[in-house]
């Protein structure tokens, strides 16, 4: 017997469907006799697994900011202003304050001395922003917050082994290749703390890191999320479309009344556009693509865009198996350049003019 997974849109668009749950079985068992069902993506049984350890492990990382959150909220009650001075309570300064107050400190003073050199503010403002109430009932909401935190990055750690476990089991399809060096970087707090690059790409054969943007835990993500098998999306159109970010026309009368994609937070759609927005700055050609659609059509439609032009880019080098190769600034520029001057020739063309370059005049 094989158990399909529907999308309970396609139940929905024909008409006549009852209203009870027995009826309903019966509705859907006809529907899909008549095969106006068609099951829904879901990976390869050792994907499931991983999928299932990496959003485990979001859930733990949500559970542990909202304890943050909690501590925050409870320090607001005490009247006590951290916030204010210190830029992120989890840091070098907020722990050192943090684990005062837990061993009983209360004194605004010597709170203020355990700040951090390179702290913005200095022992006075810091000293000024922590006279507060010191309230029993609040104070003990914070302390469970705090304990509370400190609880689940544990067993982040344990979900990062059980994840590191599991990588090792998937087959190698990278072939004998050593997988090329790339520079280090800092790792940020919520980041897998073990090298996930080697074993993604043993399990893909090419190495998702390369692109602009993308990283060792977003690679984890996308590979998590649709496995390595890109035969089950025809075209790299309807992978985008999968994903949910291509526009939904709501057309009438000959006029279009809506664009809008359609809503959702597609755990790949959303690792793309983390992508994507961290290239603003980027000194490559995926970021001057985003600048210049940033500059032309906002923010939100830019990353859009980019983290579509991301999603192709994932798409062909999971589908061919071949290596990305980057492209730099200069030659993107000097690309947009020659297609624009190509433009710009046809439309002088078609209204009676010549486009002649200005040392050719000379």
């Amino acid at each position: 017997m094989q158990v399909l997974l529907i999308d309970p849109r396609q139940a929905k668009r024909a008409p006549g469907r009852p209203k009870t749950d027995r009826l309903d079985c019966q509705w859907l068992q006809r529907l899909h006799a008549y095969g106006l069902l068609a099951g829904a993506f879901r990976p390869d049984d050792q994907v499931c697994v991983l999928r299932a350890y990496l959003r485990h492990r979001q859930m733990l990382l949500t559970y542990a900011a909202h304890q943050i959150q909690h501590r925050q909220k409870a320090l607001e009650q005490m009247n006590l202003k951290l916030t204010q001075v210190v830029s992120d309570i989890t840091g070098v300064t907020g722990l050192a304050i943090l684990k005062a107050i837990i061993a009983g400190e209360r004194d605004p003073q010597p709170l203020a001395q355990l700040r951090n050199p390179h702290c913005h503010h200095d022992a006075d403002d810091i000293a000024t922003a922590l006279q507060g109430t010191w309230r029993a009932e609040h104070l003990c909401a914070w302390q469970q917050a705090v304990a509370l935190y400190a609880f689940y990055h544990p067993q982040v750690a344990l979900c990062d082994q059980q994840i590191k476990r599991h990588l090792e089991t998937f087959a190698d399809k990278s072939a004998g290749q050593p997988l090329p060096p790339k520079a280090r970087r800092h790792k940020k707090t919520n980041e897998p703390r073990f090298d996930a690059r080697t074993p993604l790409y043993r399990l893909a054969g090419v190495d998702l890191t390369t692109i602009e943007g993308i990283e060792e835990h977003t690679a984890l993500v996308i590979l998590s999320e649709i496995g390595t098998d890109m035969h089950r999306w025809p075209s790299v159109k309807h992978f985008w479309s999968w994903l949910g970010r291509c526009p939904q026309h709501k057309i009438s009368g000959g006029k279009v009344l809506s664009r809008r994609v359609r809503p959702g937070a597609h755990r790949v759609t959303v690792a793309l556009r983390l992508a994507a927005r961290s290239l603003h700055h980027s000194p490559s050609a995926l970021g001057a693509f985003f600048r210049r659609m940033k500059a032309r059509l906002g923010t939100p439609k830019a990353i859009t865009a980019t983290a579509h032009k991301l999603a192709r880019l994932v798409y062909s080098l999971l589908q061919h198996g071949s290596a990305y190769v980057q492209q730099g600034l200069d030659a993107y520029e000097a690309q947009y350049r020659a297609r624009k001057v190509t433009t710009m020739a046809k439309q002088a063309k078609a209204l009676g003019y010549a486009l002649v370059p200005l040392a050719a005049q000379g």
